[in-house]
């Protein structure tokens, strides 16, 4: 944007009588000097200046998610549905893990130690087995059976990948994380776990937060 300067230009003639101002008679010498009046005073007080409003406080920067951090997975003790889906209806079958694993423990009395699990075991295109499992405190003294198990999670070095939304979207994410590791040269596990910071049985699907942890050898 350009600003421009603007010209003032004055030309302005003046025409005086020279001879005419000189002829004008003086000011009778009895004629008493003039004086400036006082400026009046206004009684009114002086209105105070306003108060400085403080500025706002910054804005809190936002951490991106975390893309490919190094990680050490640490053992926990876990109740675990294990079973086998189709990826077209991939999420409600680890769902419904889920609920069979939690109508297991409130019956038992179990409480978890922390947010729930899927450990994926085998994929392939069309479908994978899976155990959806949540951490306990400690193992109950009375094992489940049939379905259900107890076991403990995997451990080692890992990555770990955010996603955030729907879990049919979450084949965006797994691209990424095939992108980052080929870029890498790192050489991954047959085997990947999901951690949901939101609970995939109650949060709508479009709000899902999970962790994706990708142990690497």
């Amino acid at each position: 944007m350009l600003r421009w300067s603007g010209m003032l230009m004055v030309g302005a003639v003046l025409a005086l009588n020279v001879a005419a101002f000189a002829q004008t008679p003086p000011p009778p010498a009895n004629r008493p000097a003039t004086t400036t009046p006082a400026p009046v005073t206004s009684s009114t007080p002086a209105t105070p200046p306003a108060p400085a409003i403080p500025a706002p406080p910054p804005t809190a920067a936002v951490t991106p998610d975390a893309f490919g951090t190094e990680v050490a997975l640490v053992e926990k003790t876990i109740i675990y549905f294990k079973g086998t889906g189709n990826w077209d209806a991939a999420f409600d079958t680890i769902v419904d893990g889920f609920k069979t694993v939690r109508a297991f423990m409130d019956k038992a009395g179990i409480k978890p130690s922390g947010p729930p699990i899927t450990i994926y075991t085998a994929t392939d295109d069309t479908s994978f087995s899976f155990q959806a499992a949540v951490p306990v405190a400690e193992a109950p003294k009375d094992p489940p059976k049939g379905d259900i198990a107890m076991g403990k999670s995997p451990t080692g070095k890992a990555l770990k990948f955010v996603h955030r939304g729907s879990y049919d979207s979450m084949d965006t994410t797994y691209e990424a994380i095939t992108n980052y590791l080929d870029e890498k040269q790192l050489d991954a596990k047959d085997l990947f776990i999901e951690e949901y910071q939101t609970d995939p049985v109650n949060t709508p699907e479009d709000k899902l937060v999970i962790d994706v942890y990708v142990p690497i050898r």
